[in-house]
């Protein structure tokens, strides 16, 4: 039997549906002395067979982990575009090249999606292959969780993939391979496009960094009172700490200036020690580029590190 490519009807992965009948039968029309004839030809027949095709696409964005996290979830989505109903096995594979750690694949590592929340829940369902293989109908998808450790020994901003493949249990191989009788209905089973199988790959992303950032507010106006009017001094005090392991690399501060209110001049202090205006070779300036706004340079912070402080102040218009 030979694969049916579909033209018109309606629009699917694979084309026209495994086992459908096409029928063809031709006549020859013709006139023999001023009579018209028509003769009509045998009628030929096949049934469409199996195409084997599956599609296996991301669903997640690149996860945020810290060191050590366990149960760290992406999630996949399995298509079945091929014609008919197939069954197909699924492997994760989390030591990948070019990454700069490996995930740990949990035990199970898959799971299917059975809330649809696209996170992983105790109530979430594990895969086991041979047990539950997914059975999809042709044009039929279904979410897949990809469950992996993060090791403890990760720094931040460091990389780690996995991924997920499904096969047709059916058979796989190069495009056009046959397995005969092996499709819907008893039709050959041929392999499409995507030979099969296929696989994609999502990526972790370790933040092993928190930071805290408080800001407070002192008012104190012309009078000596604490009262928000018109030339009053607003005093802010930010804060900033690492509460985490781990290196915040490159921090810095930078907090507009309200509207309604005007920059005092060089009232930038960090840790007690003034900071000038200007952009020069101190850690911050008062930054008139865009929108105005007191910046600050706090630089690579651990949490040994401890509080750091930035104050500056404004008047009230």
């Amino acid at each position: 039997a030979g694969v049916l490519c579909a033209s018109g009807g309606p629009a699917m992965a694979a084309g026209t549906p495994v086992g459908t009948l096409v029928e063809n039968t031709a006549t020859v029309d013709y006139t023999l002395a001023g009579a018209d004839f028509s003769v009509v030809s045998n009628t030929t027949t096949f049934f469409v067979a199996e195409r084997i095709d599956v599609d296996v696409t991301l669903a997640s964005g690149q996860v945020t982990v810290p060191a050590a996290a366990t149960d760290q979830a992406l999630l996949f989505t399995v298509t079945n575009t091929g014609n008919g109903s197939e069954s197909f096995s699924l492997v994760v594979d989390s030591l990948l090249a070019g990454d700069d750690f490996d995930p740990e694949p949990a035990i199970p590592s898959i799971y299917f999606d059975s809330d649809s929340s696209g996170d992983f829940n105790i109530g979430d369902v594990a895969y086991s292959a041979g047990s539950n293989d997914p059975v999809l109908a042709a044009d039929e998808s279904i979410d897949i969780l990809v469950v992996n450790n993060i090791p403890a020994n990760v720094l931040n901003g460091q990389l780690g993939r996995s991924q997920l493949r499904a096969t047709s249990l059916t058979g796989s191989g190069n495009p056009g391979d046959v397995y005969a009788g092996l499709g819907d209905g008893n039709t050959d089973a041929v392999i499409g496009t995507t030979g099969g199988t296929d696989s994609d790959v999502g990526e972790y992303i370790v933040q092993d960094v928190v930071i805290s950032i408080r800001k407070s507010q002192l008012v104190t106006d012309p009078s000596g009172g604490n009262e928000p009017v018109t030339g009053a001094t607003l005093t802010y005090t930010l804060t900033v700490e690492v509460t985490s392991a781990g290196t915040a690399t490159g921090s810095a501060v930078r907090d507009a200036i309200p509207n309604f209110s005007t920059y005092v001049p060089n009232s930038i202090t960090l840790n007690g020690t003034a900071i000038s205006d200007a952009t020069d070779l101190d850690d911050g300036e008062y930054d008139i580029t865009g929108a105005p706004a007191i910046a600050v340079r706090l630089g690579d912070l651990t949490q040994a590190d401890g509080v750091q402080t930035v104050v500056f102040q404004v008047t009230i218009d």
